[in-house]
């Protein structure tokens, strides 16, 4: 199986402006060189991390979405970005699975973080997506869902070794104070997965005067980091291996010695 080529946007956007991140991301998305498989965008990354939802929110075929559509479709890449989504009546914080023939599906953000009362304004998902590109199978999650590896957990055949996904990707803006944990959760979620591990940040300041200072990261099923930046603009493109992940997960199988136990929803 080919390598699996991933992209990080890091970068600062504009606080409760649409219009000026979607242009904001266009133009980092034409940056994007050599060719890529997919692109990582940050959580609400139209709007900032806000509670604004009425203000804020729109629908499955409001601009953003149709943005998305148009950025998968010319530049060939599946696109994750989180954005506030309006639908009968309630607010969800949707990541947005957007390929480049138009096809989508989404995620729901589950775990809602209530230090900011987002649990006041946005209803919780109430299921996990796990989707195939390019042979690989990929979990995408957002933010605060980091912090519950019960609901991360990838179960294995026993038998074949098989996983439920290959790769854990989480969309966030994750501020500066709570940095450590970011780092220390992404890594662990790797090693306790067996499973490539993907965390995507923001930096700079939003309108909330929260601070964000990066960080984003790759890490291998071993928690080996194969990607890290730092708190400036960074876009940058990461492979990752398939032959590597089958022949660790084969070396090390620890799967085989895991609890059984399932999700209370």
């Amino acid at each position: 199986m080919q390598d699996l080529k991933v992209t990080f946007i890091q970068i600062d956007n504009h606080w409760h402006d649409v219009a000026a991140n979607l242009a904001l991301f266009g133009e980092k998305i034409s940056q994007i060189e050599p060719e890529t498989d997919i692109i990582l965008l940050p959580e609400m990354f139209s709007t900032g991390f806000t509670m604004e939802v009425q203000k804020m929110a729109e629908k499955m075929d409001g601009k953003t979405v149709r943005w998305m559509t148009e950025q998968a479709s010319k530049n060939r890449v599946l696109i994750l970005g989180s954005i506030i989504i309006e639908e009968n009546g309630k607010y969800f914080n949707r990541l947005v699975w957007m390929q480049p023939n138009g096809e989508l599906d989404f995620y729901d953000k589950r775990h809602l973080f209530r230090m900011a009362d987002e649990e006041k304004y946005f209803s919780m998902g109430s299921k996990r997506i796990i989707k195939e590109w390019k042979g690989w199978k990929i979990f995408p999650l957002v933010c605060y869902d980091l912090r519950f590896p019960v609901w991360c957990r990838n179960t294995f055949d026993k038998k074949t070794g098989t996983g439920d996904y290959d790769v854990l990707i989480f969309i966030a803006n994750w501020p500066q104070p709570r940095i450590n944990a970011w780092d220390a959760l992404l890594r662990a979620r790797a090693i306790e997965n067996l499973s490539y591990c993907i965390g995507l940040n923001r930096i700079g300041e939003d309108g909330a005067h929260n601070l964000y200072n990066g960080h984003s990261a790759a890490y291998s099923p071993k928690g080996d980091q194969l990607f890290f930046a730092e708190a400036d603009e960074r876009i940058e493109t990461v492979s990752l291996n398939y032959q590597e992940l089958a022949e660790f997960r084969q070396k090390f199988p620890a799967y085989r010695d895991a609890d059984n136990f399932g999700l209370s929803l």
